[in-house]
């Protein structure tokens, strides 16, 4: 593993691991803010810290202020963000972070459908199995938990993961962070507006520590993983990117079992389990690239196109090696033989003739 990719795998374990914090600290913050306010909080403050950073020596911000990346994080921020404080308030806070594991799933699934990209069979069966944790886990009942509450978490999760998947395009060749701040800046806007329209004046808060709870779900649970995450996902693929959002709900779990008494009975024991089970299955052949054939890492002689050299495969990190007429492409776990004169392959408008 080359120095950027670790740089990019700590990134996102940084932020799945952060990330795994804001639904206890949404719980509670939810306490003074409705949900339309508390999202305005959380991304406003968030989007003013990231926006004074980004303008300083920082000459992508200006090129980051398009329409599509306001309306991105206006939808995938705010909306997402919206809906899930929705559903927070009816569901416990077990069962929010558990539903969360249904997000790796669904971004291979929007990938696949979008990008044309395929996962391997061990991934899609760790995603059918993740479901049926899912599934387990909404089945529950007990510590505040509804039907009604997990559904709302559920269409939050839809929207994320399509932002998820847009999101590799948008950062490419752009400061993630001036990326991130427009984002936050969008999400705050389109929550303020739905929060003035749909829920008037924001309450007075009764006590500091839903103060406190929204000043770190701002800053821990907001600004550092999502400004990580845009950090490392324009260094991997969506689909590896979204593999380390699954450590967001084993720490929300814990949390909701430890900090909120939520119970944790059989039903969602065997629901985490399989999440858990869905997690590693999808995860693993993301993350070592590993693939049938020729022994991993050993690289592959290709026959030679005609009047073109031989090249060898790569393993898929995303990186281009171009020599000559003869390029090699990775494109997500996939080794691409891709040469000059073009035939189109894929949205990286890379050129090849070959798959392995």
């Amino acid at each position: 593993m080359n120095i950027s990719r670790r740089n990019a795998v700590a990134a996102l374990t940084a932020a799945g691991l952060l990330w795994g914090t804001t639904v206890p600290l949404s719980k509670l913050a939810l306490e003074w803010l409705s949900p339309g306010w508390l999202t305005v909080a959380r991304f406003g403050l968030a989007a003013a810290v990231l926006l004074a950073v980004a303008s300083r020596g920082r000459p992508g911000l200006r090129a980051a202020f398009t329409p599509k990346i306001l309306i991105s994080g206006a939808i995938g921020y705010g909306g997402s963000v919206v809906v899930q404080n929705a559903g927070i308030t009816r569901t416990s806070v077990t069962h929010a972070a558990l539903l969360i594991g249904a997000v790796p799933m669904l971004v291979a699934v929007i990938a696949a459908l979008w990008h044309h990209t395929v996962a391997r069979p061990v991934a899609w069966v760790g995603f059918v199995v993740s479901l049926i944790g899912v599934g387990l886990v909404a089945g529950g009942g007990g510590g505040g938990a509804t039907l009604r509450g997990d559904e709302l978490v559920l269409a939050s999760l839809l929207i994320s993961a399509t932002v998820t998947v847009a999101q590799a395009r948008l950062l490419r060749g752009r400061d993630p962070a001036a990326v991130t701040a427009v984002q936050f800046l969008g999400a705050s806007l389109a929550a303020l507006v739905l929060a003035v329209l749909t829920e008037g004046a924001p309450a007075v808060p009764a006590a500091p520590g839903p103060v406190l709870a929204v000043l770190a779900l701002a800053a821990g649970g907001t600004l550092l993983p999502f400004t990580l995450f845009a950090f490392g996902q324009s260094r991997v693929s969506s689909e590896v990117a979204g593999a380390f959002l699954n450590l967001e709900p084993l720490v929300g779990a814990i949390a909701g079992v430890v900090v909120f008494g939520n119970p944790f009975g059989p039903g969602q024991l065997a629901g985490a389990a399989a999440i858990m089970v869905g997690i590693a299955l999808s995860s693993l052949p993301l993350l070592t690239g590993r693939r049938s054939g020729p022994a991993a890492g050993a690289p592959a002689a290709v026959p030679a196109a005609e009047g073109l050299p031989a090249v060898e495969t790569v393993p898929a990190t995303g990186a281009v090696a171009a020599t000559g007429a003869v390029a090699v492409h990775g494109c997500g776990s996939l080794h691409v033989r891709v040469y000059r004169p073009p035939q189109p392959c894929g949205p990286a408008a890379y050129w090849c003739v070959a798959w392995g």
